[in-house]
This record gives C-alpha cells, sequence and structure tokens, in this order.
C-alpha cells in the first residue's frame, strides 16, 4: 500500500494503523523434533533458519508502522496470550471509560468472548481496512441464548463439554449470529472452560459465544495479573438453547469435521462403520476382505504393526486446550498413573506438547506432572499452534512407507479444533479432535478402534490388563492439581517479558526505512500484485460473461480445501515453482510460513490432496477439467491456460462453502486465478466477506435448488448479469444467471451490507 501511494505521488505515512494491532507469530512452529528435551530450542532454530526472512520483513514492520506491537516467535498463540495478557476488559483513557473490543485475522479471535470482551475473526483484509480507519459492516445479528444448567460429572473435561455444545449449536444454525451464554451453570464453568467454548464459535458457525462478566470473570483477571478495579437481567434472545451440564459425555469428534461429535462409550462401533460406509465425512468406504490388514514394519529395528485405525500422530497442541489448567494437568495424571502402572506409548506414535503460552510450562514443572508427560514422550516441542494448523512435521520414513504401500487407513488423535481432509497430515485420513488426557489414552491404547468400556488399554507391569478407567483421574484429583499448581506470579513472570524476543529474535538485524525494500529473488517475501496498477478512481462494478467453470463442488468445502496451509506436496505446482528457483525439498516449508509471497500461494489454491472436484467423476486430488479440450489438469495450471486465454472463471458450489479458517488467502488466491464469481447453496460468514474483498462475487441459489438440481454440469459457460452501476447494486437483490446450453436461474447476491463512504454506497 506504501508503494502504491508512492507510486500516485501522495503521502506514505498515511499507511498506518489508526487503532492498537497486536501481531503474535504462532503459525511457524513445526514439530520436527519430538521425544526430547531439546525438542523447543531444535525446532525453534529449524523455524528460524526457515523462516528468517519473514521474520525479518515482520520486524521491520512493527518499527516501520506506529501503533504496533509484534510478539516475537517462541511466545505462544495469540489467542491464548490474548487471553491472559492483551486483553484489557475496560479502557480507561483520561478518565473516560469505555469496553475493550477486537477484531483478529484468525477465526478463533472468540477465545477472548470466554473473558467478556467482544471479538470475533476477520478476514486479513477487513482487519486491514480496519486498521486504516474503516468501519466494519455487518448485518445486525440474531443473539440465540443458550442457557447451561447444572454440573459436568466427574471425570467428564470441558473438551467434551464443548464438542457438544457445537454439534447441538452447528445443528440449531447459528452461522452469522451471536451466541450468548446464560444460567446457573455459568458458575460451575471456570474462566478457561468458558474461553474453550468461545473458542469453537467458528466450528459451530457462530460470529460470537459470548459470556457475559461475572465474578468469575474478575478473579481471572486477578489470576493473571490484571486489575479487577453485576446484576443479571432476564435478557430476550432471538433463538433459544438449553444443556444441562450433568448430561455431557466423554466424547472426542471425527474422523473429518469438527461438529461429528462421537461418545466415547460409540467410538469402536462408530469406527467400524467408518470403514464400511462410503467415501463421504464419516466413510472411508474399506472392502470387507481388507478392514483385518495388518502391515508389518521394522522400527529403527524394533518389530512393528499398523491396522486401520492406528494412532499414528498424538498431539497436544492448540489454544483451544493448552489454555485450560484442567485438562492440561488432567493430561498429566494420566501419563502418570499409565507410568505407575507400567504402560507405556509405543514409540512410532509421534507425540508432542506445544503449550500456548509459557504459563502452561511453569504449572506443569511445578506439578512435577511434566516429567510423566516427557516419559510418554509428550515432551514440550515448542510454543505455537504446530499440528493443529497442519505444522505436525514429517512422520518417520518406515512409518510412512507402511501407510503408503498398505493403504492404511491411519489416525491422528489431536486437541485441536480442527481436523478437516489434509490438514493434520496428508497420510492420515482420519483425524479426531479430543481432550488432551484422552491424547495420552489414546496414544496409550495406539488405535481408536477401541471401546474404553470393555477393552483394555494395555498389559501393566504385573501382567495384568490396565482399563481406561484405572489411569483416568476424578475430578477432584484434577482440581487438587489446579489449586496446587496454577499460581499468580507465573502469569506475572511469563508475560513481564513476553516483548523481550529471544536472541535469535533480536539478531535479526533490519532495515530502519519506512519502505520496505523487495528482494526479487525471495521465495518468501514477493511484492503482491494488488496495487501495481492503482488508480485515483476505482474500476467500477463488473459483470460476468461466458465464464467457464473452475471446479464444481459439493457441500462443507472449507478455506483449507481452497488454501491449505500445511505441507507443501512434492508433485504439486507450488513444488515446481520453488524447484525452479533453487529450493530444495527440504527446505519447502508449508504454505502457512510462505503466504507473503504470491506466487507460491496461487498455486497452492485448491492444492488440498483431498479435494473433491465432481469434474472429476470420484476422482480425489487437487485436479480439474479443461473444459474447452477436456483436458486433466491441475489447478492452477487449467486456472492459467484459461487466463491466458482471456476467459472468465467461476465455482460452484454446495454448502457451507468456505467454513474453516478465516484465511483470507482463500480469496485471494481464486482471484489471482481468475476466479469471478462463486454460486453456493450457502457462505461462511468470514470467507463470504474475504470474496466480496478481493472483488469475487458471492451468490447463493435459491431455496430448494443447486447444481444438482439445475442440471448444472460445470461443462456449461456462466453469464452473470449484475447491474454496471454501483448505485443500482444493493444487498441481497436477484439477478439472472445464464448458460451457454440455455439454462437460466436467478441467484440471490451476497452483498449484506451498504457502506456510504462520501456521497458513493459501496455494497459489501
Amino acid at each position: 500500500m506504501r508503494d502504491a501511494m508512492h507510486k500516485l505521488g501522495s503521502d506514505t505515512s498515511k499507511i498506518n494503523p489508526l487503532v492498537p494491532v497486536d501481531l503474535v507469530i504462532d503459525h511457524s512452529v513445526q514439530v520436527d523434533v519430538t521425544r526430547s528435551e531439546n525438542a523447543v530450542q531444535a525446532n525453534m532454530e529449524l523455524e528460524f533458519q526457515r523462516n528468517k526472512e519473514r521474520f525479518s520483513f515482520l520486524k521491520w514492520g512493527s518499527s516501520a508502522f506506529r501503533n504496533m506491537l509484534v510478539v516475537p516467535p517462541g511466545s505462544g498463540i495469540v489467542h491464548q496470550v490474548n487471553l491472559e495478557y492483551l486483553g484489557r476488559l475496560v479502557f480507561n483513557t483520561d478518565g473516560i471509560l469505555y469496553p475493550d473490543s477486537v477484531v483478529g485475522t484468525d477465526s478463533h479471535t472468540t477465545m477472548i468472548d470466554g473473558l467478556g470482551v467482544a471479538g470475533w475473526g476477520v478476514g486479513g483484509i477487513e482487519a486491514e481496512a480496519a486498521m486504516l480507519g474503516q468501519p466494519m459492516s455487518m448485518v445486525l445479528p440474531g443473539v440465540v441464548g443458550f442457557q447451561l444448567s447444572g454440573k459436568l460429572r466427574n471425570g467428564v473435561t470441558a473438551t467434551d463439554l464443548v464438542l457438544t455444545v457445537t454439534q447441538m449449536l452447528r445443528k440449531h444454525g447459528v452461522v452469522g449470529k451471536f451466541v450468548e451464554f446464560y444460567g446457573d451453570g455459568m458458575g460451575e464453568l471456570s474462566l478457561a472452560d468458558r474461553a474453550t467454548i468461545a473458542n469453537m464459535s467458528p466450528e459451530y458457525g457462530a460470529t460470537m459465544g459470548f459470556f457475559p462478566v461475572d465474578h468469575v470473570t474478575l478473579q481471572y483477571l486477578k489470576l493473571t495479573g490484571r486489575s479487577d478495579e453485576t446484576p443479571q437481567q432476564k435478557r430476550v434472545y432471538s433463538s433459544y438453547l438449553e444443556l444441562n451440564l450433568a448430561e455431557v459425555e466423554p466424547c472426542i469428534s471425527g474422523p473429518k469435521r469438527p461438529h461429528d461429535r462421537v461418545p466415547l462409550r460409540e467410538m469402536k462401533a462408530d469406527w467400524n462403520s467408518c470403514l464400511n460406509n462410503k467415501v463421504g465425512f464419516k466413510g472411508f468406504a474399506v472392502p470387507k476382505e481388507a478392514q483385518g490388514k495388518v502391515a508389518k514394519f521394522s522400527f529403527h529395528g524394533q518389530p512393528a504393526e499398523l491396522k486401520h485405525g492406528s494412532v499414528v500422530i498424538a498431539a497436544i497442541t492448540s489454544c483451544t486446550n493448552t489454555s485450560n489448567p484442567s485438562v492440561m494437568l488432567g493430561a498429566g495424571l494420566v501419563a502418570k498413573k499409565a507410568c505407575e502402572l507400567g504402560l507405556q506409548v509405543k514409540p512410532w506414535i509421534k507425540t508432542s506438547l506445544a503449550p500456548g503460552s509459557g504459563v502452561v510450562t511453569k504449572y506443569l514443572l511445578q506439578s512435577g506432572l511434566q516429567e510423566y508427560l516427557n516419559k510418554q514422550g509428550f515432551h514440550i516441542v515448542g510454543y505455537g499452534c504446530t499440528t493443529c494448523i497442519g505444522n505436525s512435521g514429517d512422520l518417520d520414513e518406515s512409518v510412512a512407507s507402511a501407510i503408503s504401500e498398505n493403504d492404511i487407513i491411519a489416525a491422528a488423535v489431536l486437541s485441536g479444533n480442527r481436523n478437516f481432509e489434509g490438514r493434520v497430515h496428508a497420510l492420515t485420513r482420519a483425524n479426531y479432535l479430543a481432550s488432551p488426557p484422552l491424547v495420552v489414552a489414546y496414544a496409550l491404547a495406539g488405535t481408536v478402534d477401541i471401546d474404553f468400556d470393555k477393552e483394555p488399554i494395555g498389559t501393566g507391569k504385573d501382567g495384568k490388563s490396565v482399563y481406561f478407567n484405572d489411569i483416568w483421574p476424578s475430578t477432584e484429583e484434577v482440581a487438587e492439581a489446579v489449586q496446587s499448581s496454577v499460581l499468580p506470579n507465573m502469569f506475572k513472570s511469563t508475560y513481564e517479558a513476553i516483548t523481550k524476543g529471544n536472541p535469535m529474535w533480536n539478531q535479526l538485524s533490519v532495515p530502519s526505512s519506512t519502505m520496505y525494500s523487495w528482494d526479487p529473488k525471495s521465495t518468501y517475501i514477493h511484492e503482491p500484485p494488488y496495487f501495481k496498477n492503482m488508480t485515483m478512481e476505482p474500476p467500477g462494478a463488473h459483470g460476468v460473461k461466458d465464464a467457464y467453470c473452475l471446479l464444481n463442488f459439493g457441500d462443507s468445502i472449507t478455506t483449507d480445501h481452497i488454501s491449505p496451509a500445511g505441507s507443501i506436496h512434492k508433485d504439486s505446482p507450488a513444488a515446481k515453482f520453488l524447484l525452479d528457483h533453487g529450493v530444495e525439498r527440504k527446505d519447502f516449508n508449508s504454505y502457512g510460513s510462505r503466504r507473503g509471497n504470491d506466487e507460491v500461494m496461487a498455486r497452492g489454491t485448491f492444492a488440498n490432496i483431498r479435494l473433491v472436484n465432481k469434474l472429476l467423476n470420484g476422482e480425489v486430488g487437487p485436479k480439474t477439467i479443461h473444459v474447452p479440450t477436456g483436458e486433466k489438469l491441475y489447478v492452477f495450471d487449467a486456472a492459467m491456460r484459461y487466463k491466458d486465454a482471456g476467459h472468465d472463471t467461476i465455482v460452484l458450489a454446495g454448502a457451507e462453502y468456505g467454513s474453516g479458517s478465516s484465511r483470507d488467502w482463500a480469496a485471494k488466491g481464486p482471484m489471482l486465478l481468475g476466479v469471478k464469481a462463486v454460486i453456493a447453496k450457502s457462505f461462511e460468514r468470514i470467507h463470504r466477506s474475504n470474496l466480496v474483498g478481493m472483488g469475487i462475487i458471492p451468490l447463493c441459489f435459491k431455496s430448494g435448488e443447486d447444481a444438482d438440481t439445475l442440471g448444472l454440469t460445470g461443462h456449461e459457460r456462466y453469464t452473470i448479469d449484475l447491474p454496471r452501476k454501483i448505485d443500482e447494486i444493493r444487498p441481497g437483490q436477484d439477478v439472472t444467471v445464464t448458460t451457454d446450453n440455455g439454462k437460466s436461474f436467478n441467484c440471490t447476491v451476497r452483498f449484506d451490507t451498504e457502506v456510504i463512504n462520501g456521497f458513493t454506497i459501496i455494497c459489501y
């Protein structure tokens, strides 16, 4: 933007945040080194080697822009840092008090709602506009009242609760709405429990999952070293739900979506159903005769075997759960009981523990439980998102080969918030979300194909069978550990030093200029094309004429499908680009770490290896059909062929298009590929606004209609009759879409609000 201002002959200093901006670097650490006391340091060194250019760019930005705080790598996860340190609750400016509020460029910004701060996730495009003083526009949301009563039963965790709430609210339908929790059950939930529920707002689809300020909030502010310097009244909501906490039972969610909850007692039966079911959210279509397959292999000289459902990744990760002392200490207690009984996690399972802040390390050490987690392989590997974002690192070569060569449906169990296909690891087709103590339990069992009520987890040192109940801590045991181990001075000492960085960050040398010097050879940081030909007058509205269909999707296409953040596949267009620019495969890093280079990210758009595109007639992968020639090409290559020929493209989709992360590259990438419109049954909130921000038209089929009912195959050419004058476009208006084979249908334009800018009405 500053470059564009300079080219237009204007004041570059005007490009500067007008509101406080906190930037936490937390998505780049990978789980390369595990099961080692030195894992944190080793992984951080690799993180800095891979990301030196990015980190230098961000450090430059911390001094080049005013009103901006950068929290260096290795400090924790942004949402946990926000909850424990940055969140203010109330501002006091010269005696004028006003409530704290926040928007963040990650959908799990909603975690702060557990503290009583109004906050939610937006795409980077919307956030950048807000930084520059633009108002945020939104349709006034409905507010869903969620009444909580009762108390969680013994042994039931906050994770079990949030997975239950997620399933209920996704079923109720809360996309674009606020959810406010209330009721007598609120007093039974700690602030950390509330934050866990608020954190997963994106998974149940709400803009916010809000907990009003009460005595629990004030107690937490005192615990975390902040000032605590309310009467309840009956509220009216647009709709209501109710949950008795005593009805919540232990559960996990998966194998492919966060809201597909499975009670623990039903897990074995559900797993076997998944093996039998046709390929889908709850199915793998494994032939009966292959379901008992055993893949035997040698793991560093030790005999090993994998079956369908074998756990190969067990990760205690993510802000959702590592911010909650009860489940973290609960995991430590499970590890301790297992050690005492003589159980041991198999060495070929990739285990890791990545806390969201340094406070977690302090109380795990204080409790003495980190020792037992280490004995089970759950050494601390770093402070960041790791496995939850897809930075799970490579599996051991022998394990990877056993999975690939035998077509094993391997499992990952993680305490994360998302388990979409292809996100956690390319080789784990089954991915389950679970509480940290359940992650340890499943690691010990070595499989998800187990009935914890009836089958033993393993054999103890006395030769007797050890069952789930033998290692599961009581609620009282967990509460005692929290009471004795989580101390106020831990928060104070951790956050006093958070902006001081670490030696590797402090040694980065950056220029002091206010304009960035682009390196044309860099494969990490590249000048984006968005503002290169910018003019003082905007180009105006445009319709879409004779566009080809680039992709034809079904339901629940996530931003991970559109713009994956994880590893770069060795045969992908992005890999070819990097190899052509002298980058060795071992240095590919991840899409998330290369998001500063549009040439890599455009090639990574629609690059998810689990992509299901109807144009391919059942084949799974990041390819499509180039309609004019009938050739099967990588999506990027097909898009460039259309673009070079001067053809627009559109995308057809089902319901919940763009669910998941608030990833702005899921809109930037399609724009760079030449996509002009997306026609879907419905959109998730953040992705819809990102599409509008990048000039891609979001259209919704009329109720009861979709591509299939209208007989659209994706082989047609599409013309969208959008008004040419900005002031003729209105929120929610209908437009006509016609095809070259004579079909015509109406769609609703998902420009949801009008923003008055001077004398111009802009639809957003």
